[in-house]
């Protein structure tokens, strides 16, 4: 039997989704919400029925009907820490989205609206590898200053995706690797999979900077500057994460630009760029201490990962470390929509949510 699998991706300005057959994408669309349209709403979560309503008009405009479909997943973020993989949607995750999120993002509607579909057509609905996945044990929280645990929020749907993906390609289960992968996109982050749990991280706030984000900073520098007068805590948050990495130095956030200076030979241009590169590879170098070196490949994924110059930038810093492999682009549907077939095939087992499996957030 082949499967319909309805994916749900909303992001802070517009709702991706896809419907795929086994793991053919048979349609896919993006709606794009402008500000004027999304300012109507007090909150994210109140543009819930709009995105809602406007993925089933565009499955019906496009001749999909509801009730072939038989599973619908969706991206999620704003959960306590959870391990990897599917999870069944319920009331409880509802209503922690709702009244409790422990982030506050539009992706979080995914599974609200992949709930809502889903229990209209009685099929069963998931989330599957949210950003708040944490695998790790205690030792890799400790950060230095009591009270300041490391928090481990990486791009896991991704990033554990195309582990399985690299596993797949090479005929080897995914459970018997260890794997490091950096996504590179408007964040980098990366993470170490031992044998088949992301066990250890590097976040977009600890590690290279990316094209918006100014990742690891001189502590007391920081702090300085957080307290000298010129900005207020709003700008300073901005400055990190919005006006950081390169846009910083380049007033650019495509790193498709960046190439064509340093094609027309702006050497400033390179000197950021190559310290982008080196800030990856040393993050990886870092992580593959976490499994003692016993690394069996590295993936480098995400969209700059189309970069030829980036990613053997990267490549030839690191691959005394274990082979590398070019998984690039952000495959955020596929990677939702493969995660909940496996589910229906039986390959993987959904776990139930329940709030008092975590801590309290």
């Amino acid at each position: 039997m082949t499967y319909r699998v309805l994916a749900v991706n909303p992001g802070s300005t517009s709702t991706k989704f896809a419907v795929y057959d086994g793991e053919n994408q048979v349609f896919a669309k993006t709606l794009n919400h402008s500000v004027e349209e999304l300012s109507k709403f007090k909150s994210i979560m109140d543009q819930f029925e709009m995105r809602k309503n406007e993925i089933e008009e565009a499955l019906k405009e496009n001749n999909i009907e509801l009730k072939s479909i038989n599973a619908v997943v969706g991206r999620c973020g704003g959960l306590p820490p959870v391990k990897s993989g599917a999870y069944l949607i319920n009331e409880e995750m509802i209503d922690r989205l709702n009244n409790r999120p422990t982030l506050d993002h539009a992706s979080n509607l995914g599974a609200t609206i992949s709930y809502s579909i889903a229990n209209e057509i009685g099929v069963n609905s998931y989330i599957y590898d949210p950003v708040c996945v944490d695998e790790s044990g205690d030792i890799a929280k400790v950060s230095g200053l009591k009270g300041l645990d490391r928090v481990c929020l990486t791009h896991a749907l991704n990033t554990r995706a195309m582990a399985i993906k690299y596993a797949k390609m090479n005929n080897k289960n995914y459970k018997d690797l260890n794997l490091i992968v950096a996504h590179l996109g408007g964040g980098i982050s990366l993470n170490v999979h031992e044998k088949g749990k992301i066990v250890d991280f590097v976040s977009d706030e600890e590690g290279p900077f990316s094209p918006e984000r100014a990742g690891r900073l001189p502590a007391k520098m920081l702090v300085d500057l957080c307290y000298s007068g010129k900005y207020i805590h709003k700008e300073m948050v901005k400055n990190v994460r919005g006006k950081g990495g390169i846009v910083s130095y380049l007033n650019t956030v495509d790193a498709r630009e960046v190439e064509e200076r340093i094609a027309n030979g702006d050497e400033y241009a390179k000197l950021i760029y190559d310290a982008l590169a080196l800030q990856v590879a040393k993050s990886i170098g870092e992580l593959a201490t976490v499994v003692n070196g016993d690394v069996d490949a590295i993936i480098i994924t995400g969209g700059i990962a189309y970069s030829k110059y980036m990613s053997e930038s990267i490549s030839k810093r690191i691959k005394f470390i274990a082979p590398v492999e070019i998984l690039a682009g952000e495959n955020e549907l596929e990677a939702l929509a493969f995660g909940a077939l496996r589910v229906l095939e039986g390959e993987e087992e959904a776990t139930i949510y329940s709030e008092t499996d975590f801590i309290k957030a």
